[in-house]
C-alpha cells in the first residue's frame, strides 16, 4: 500500500436548519486516478436522524474514502463543485448545495502566518494537536483513522460560511446552521461554525509489526 498520501484542497463544513451536515471535499491534487492531478471532489452528509452518506464520484474514490472513513451509505455518482468569487455551488444527481464564502477569520489569520511547507508536514499536525483540540472543539489535528491508517491535518487557511442552501433527495436543507452536533465521520469534525478551511491531508498506512500479525 502507500505511505504518505497527500491529499492538497479546501475542507467546507457546512450545517443547516433541517439538522444536515455535509462536509464538502475539494481536491485539487491528490494520489488518486481522478482528474487532472488526482483532482476531485466528494460529499460526506449526516442527516438529521444520524445517517451517514458518501457522495463519491468514482468506485476508486469511494473504497478509499470508506478505508479510512466511516459511513452508513455509499453513493458513486457525479460530483461537481465550481466556484466563482465566493460563490460555491456543489451538484451531484441526490443533492445540490450553494453556500457563499465569508471573511478570514482570526484562527486563518494566524494559520497563514505559518510557512505552508511547516504547516503542513505531519510533524507540525502533532505539534499543535493539543492547542488545536482546546481551540477548535471537536477538530484533531492527528488521529488513528481506520484500516490501521493515522491521518494528519494541515491547515493554512480558514474562512467563514455566511448563507447556505440546498437539497438532499427532493427535500430542502434549509437555511445556514452551526454544525451540531458534530460530524461523526472520522476521529475529528469541522470546526462547529460554518467555515472553509484550506488544507493539506497526509494519511499514512501502518503496517501491522510481524509479531503482531502472528498473534
Amino acid at each position: 500500500m502507500r505511505r504518505g498520501d497527500r491529499f492538497e484542497g479546501h475542507i467546507a463544513g457546512v450545517g443547516t436548519t433541517s439538522g444536515v451536515r455535509l462536509v464538502v471535499g475539494r481536491w485539487l491534487r491528490s494520489p488518486l486516478p481522478a482528474g487532472e492531478g488526482g483532482a476531485f471532489a466528494d460529499v460526506m452528509v449526516e442527516r438529521a436522524d444520524g445517517h451517514r452518506i458518501l457522495l463519491a464520484p468514482s468506485d476508486e474514490v469511494a473504497d478509499y474514502v470508506t478505508s479510512t472513513y466511516t459511513f452508513d451509505e455509499v453513493r458513486v455518482e457525479r460530483v461537481e463543485v465550481t466556484v466563482e468569487g465566493d460563490l460555491w455551488r456543489v451538484s451531484t444527481p441526490s443533492s445540490t448545495l450553494s453556500f457563499t464564502v465569508g471573511r478570514r477569520l482570526p484562527l486563518g489569520w494566524a494559520l497563514r502566518a505559518v510557512p505552508a511547507p511547516v504547516a503542513t508536514s505531519p510533524r507540525w499536525s502533532r505539534i499543535i494537536a493539543p492547542v488545536a483540540e482546546r481551540l477548535v472543539p471537536g477538530v484533531r489535528t492527528v488521529g488513528m483513522a481506520r484500516e490501521g491508517r493515522v491521518e494528519y491535518y494541515g491547515a493554512t487557511d480558514l474562512r467563514s460560511v455566511t448563507t447556505a442552501s440546498g437539497v438532499l433527495d427532493g427535500e430542502p436543507l434549509g437555511s445556514l446552521a452551526p454544525i451540531d452536533p458534530p460530524c461523526r465521520f472520522g476521529f475529528s469534525s469541522t470546526p462547529p461554525w460554518p467555515s472553509l478551511t484550506t488544507v493539506t491531508t497526509t494519511v499514512e498506512h501502518r503496517r501491522p509489526s510481524p509479531a503482531a500479525s502472528a498473534s
